[in-house]
């Protein structure tokens, strides 16, 4: 199945405790169906010092989130939509806002 939702999208969370938020996707977990989304299910973790001068201590990490919490958000209007398909003539493949109908650039 094509992906409705791909790294660097812009996205909505449409349910949970961050109802509302909107954020890009870092990462896509297509067999798992989830996604990490910036600004969005942040833990905190309790890391030691690492060998790369990564500094230790308690550091937020965004924690994947399920595909069905969220929403692709249109870049013509700013507001969350459905995604659809369509092939274009040359026979390539994309993805389509349903609400305007305008071409989702990947």
């Amino acid at each position: 199945m094509a992906a409705r939702i791909k790294k660097g999208d812009t996205v909505q969370v449409i349910t949970g405790s961050s109802k509302g938020v909107q954020g890009e996707v870092l990462r896509v977990f297509p067999k798992e169906n989830r996604a990490v989304v910036r600004g969005v299910a942040v833990a905190k973790r309790h890391t030691k010092p690492g060998n790369a001068g990564q500094p230790g201590g308690i550091l937020p990490k965004e924690q994947p989130v399920d595909l069905s919490n969220l929403m692709l958000v249109d870049p013509k209007s700013g507001k969350p939509t459905k995604v659809g398909f369509r092939v274009l003539e040359g026979g390539k493949k994309v993805r389509v806002a349903k609400a305007t109908g305008e071409v989702i650039e990947s």
